[in-house]
């Protein structure tokens, strides 16, 4: 039976409910094409942050301007860069008042139209989270995918932004 306070059950939930509302404000971010709100789902300084191919940083500031680079190209005023990130399946782990580590399921989907071509793919996120200036933020944030199929969109397909 669980000892604590029913007031310390309610904390850890509020806890755990705060911060899955930080991990869908940055896929939010993401496939909204916000980099300052991007940018804040981070600590200050020292994020971990490893994409894979996409790149491993040590600092959220460097993932922000690739995040930058690759989200907002624009060809005659229109993204070519489409993004849908759907999470699921969170597991948080909190370790005390402020700080916890979570495991969360991605689908995501991704039409390039300068190469014409769709991505899907599904992979695990593996984060830890602080609470820094009265917020939770994630520290670590490591992606691994799983699989993906990516194939050519075809000529007839129409994409509307």
């Amino acid at each position: 039976m669980d000892e604590r306070s029913v007031e310390q059950r309610v904390a850890d939930l509020e806890r755990v409910t705060a911060i899955k509302t930080l991990k869908y404000r940055y896929w939010r971010a993401c496939d909204g094409k916000d980099p300052d709100a991007f940018r804040a789902c981070f600590v200050a300084s020292g994020a971990s942050v490893d994409f894979g191919p996409l790149g491993r940083f040590d600092d959220a500031d460097r993932l922000t301007d690739v995040f930058r680079r690759i989200a907002l190209q624009e060809v005659d005023g229109e993204h070519v860069i489409l993004d849908m990130h759907h999470g699921f399946h969170p597991d948080i782990v909190l370790h005390g008042d402020t700080e916890a580590t979570g495991t969360w399921t991605l689908q995501f989907r991704q039409v390039d139209l300068l190469k014409r071509t769709e991505t899907v793919s599904a992979g695990e996120y593996d984060d830890a989270y602080r609470f820094e200036d009265g917020e939770w933020r994630m520290a670590r944030c490591h992606f691994t995918t799983r699989w993906s199929i990516t194939r050519p969109l075809t000529e007839d397909t129409v994409v509307v932004q």
